[in-house]
């Protein structure tokens, strides 16, 4: 969609590519993390798909992996189990328990694209009205090809990090729990989660293509046009960049400052592998530069 961009709005291309290449962080998703007297630990940013272009661990990856004492993802545990009893802990983060309707908030047209893709998800239609914004934007996030590729036994990358780590018998934690993430997500004012998620159904026929824009980010090592890029198709269906303000509070930089504390005592003791999402990792805000700003060296090494 980039490629599309660049021949039908040059000029929005353009400023999206311009930011990208002024995001601070963005040339690397493996890095070394390193402090005088403390054993080299490594941070490794992920995208939790199955695309064999991402989920497929380079050498020097799976090296730091195996002379690591620690491994540590976002989450510990992301089994379905685990992911559900958590949803279920926490259902008032997922669905309206107070009488609201996700329908009020949609066009009739939208709301019926909204159940076509609960459905899709392998979900009763009805179940729609009840969910929480956030939670279908996820939904439309996912596409056709990743499902088809989950349902096939492929693994996506966070996983393959996971795999490797019981390979060499190393214990798995986690930086946060699934309750910490649904929290963060669910944080979103309700109308700018309402904001994002009618862009979304904007391009609700464009899952695949969005999923192979961001596969190329990460492969292209082009993951500060990821912001740019949602701007633009926002400001392509009239809605202010202001939408994603929330988001990028909630998800980028609170939550990126917890993610930070969680891993200095982790780091602390060195040998450590951590892996998150790579957007965690690159910016003002970015896991790289809030550790440079708590006293670590932060190289990139691919």
């Amino acid at each position: 969609m980039l490629a599309e961009l660049q021949t039908k709005a040059p000029d929005a291309y353009q400023k999206v590519m311009a930011e990208s290449s002024a995001f601070p962080n963005t040339e690397a998703v493996f890095w070394k993390v390193e402090k005088p007297g403390v054993p080299t630990s490594y941070l490794f940013g992920t995208m939790h798909l199955s695309d064999p272009r991402v989920a497929t661990l380079s050498p020097a990856v799976k090296d730091a992996i195996a002379h690591s004492k620690s491994v540590t993802l976002e989450v510990a545990d992301l089994s379905d189990k685990a992911v559900a009893a958590a949803m279920t802990k926490v259902a008032s983060l997922i669905v309206y328990t107070d009488g609201s309707s996700l329908q009020k908030s949609l066009s009739e047209a939208e709301f019926k694209d909204v159940q076509a893709t609960v459905t899709k998800a392998g979900m009763p239609g009805e179940l729609a009205a009840a969910m929480k914004p956030w939670l279908v934007s996820m939904l439309l996030a996912t596409s056709d090809c990743e499902r088809k590729q989950l349902a096939a036994g492929k693994t996506v990358l966070d996983l393959q990090v996971a795999g490797e780590a019981q390979k060499h018998g190393i214990t798995i934690t986690g930086l946060e729990t699934i309750e910490d993430q649904l929290g963060a997500l669910a944080s979103v004012p309700d109308d700018q989660q309402i904001a994002m998620l009618k862009v979304g159904l904007k391009f609700i026929d464009r899952a695949d293509d969005m999923t192979e824009t961001m596969v190329q980010m990460y492969v292209k090592r082009q993951l500060g046009a990821a912001m740019p890029f949602q701007l633009t198709l926002a400001a392509q269906t009239g809605m202010s960049p202001s939408i994603f303000d929330g988001f990028k509070k909630s998800l980028l930089i609170d939550r990126n400052a917890r993610m930070r504390n969680a891993a200095l005592p982790i780091l602390e003791k060195g040998d450590a592998f951590i892996a998150v999402g790579a957007l965690h990792l690159s910016g003002p805000t970015g896991l790289v530069a809030l550790l440079r700003e708590s006293g670590y060296t932060v190289t990139p090494i691919e």
